[in-house]
């Protein structure tokens, strides 16, 4: 099991929700990551604040708001991907695309208020564009979702 490295949410990021958008595609709704505050070679940590205002929100469950485990899932494999396109000297012409999801777990629900922070860590060295990862989602220090990933890298056309 991943441990949460050590961090401090009061710190600058490494990647703000701006540098964010020069890396990932992914535009507001649909973009669930919003800062890196660790990358490394061997771990990456993402946090996601989870807002009332959330528009999943308005048809998921109204009278008990509950993030979508999917979407937990998707911000684990965006966080993934930031790790990966961190690999490449300019990520701005990559993109990542998941090819495999297993073993996904969840443990608690996620509710407005919450901060999830997700952990990956890579399970093998990425080789020919390849990436295995697994990783934990946490509100707090208790685990709420976690799974291993598979991710291919490859080139913008």
């Amino acid at each position: 099991m991943i441990k949460l490295p050590p961090f401090d949410l009061y710190k600058d990021p490494v990647y703000d929700i701006m540098q964010i958008m020069k890396i990932l595609p992914h535009r507001p709704p649909f973009l669930l990551i919003d800062k890196i505050m660790e990358i490394s070679e061997e771990f990456i940590v993402g946090v996601k604040n989870v807002t009332m205002n959330e528009p999943f929100f308005v048809g998921h469950f109204p009278q008990e708001a509950v993030m979508p485990g999917v979407l937990m899932v998707e911000a684990m494999a965006q966080t993934g991907g930031i790790f990966v396109l961190h690999t490449v000297p300019d990520p701005e012409n990559y993109i990542t695309y998941f090819l495999k999801i297993d073993d996904v777990k969840f443990r608690h629900k996620v509710v407005p208020g919450d901060t999830l922070v997700f952990s990956l860590e890579l399970t093998s060295p990425i080789r020919r564009g390849i990436c295995n990862m697994r990783g934990v989602a946490y509100v707090g220090n208790k685990i709420v979702t976690e799974g291993t990933l598979m991710a291919q890298i490859a080139k913008k056309q």
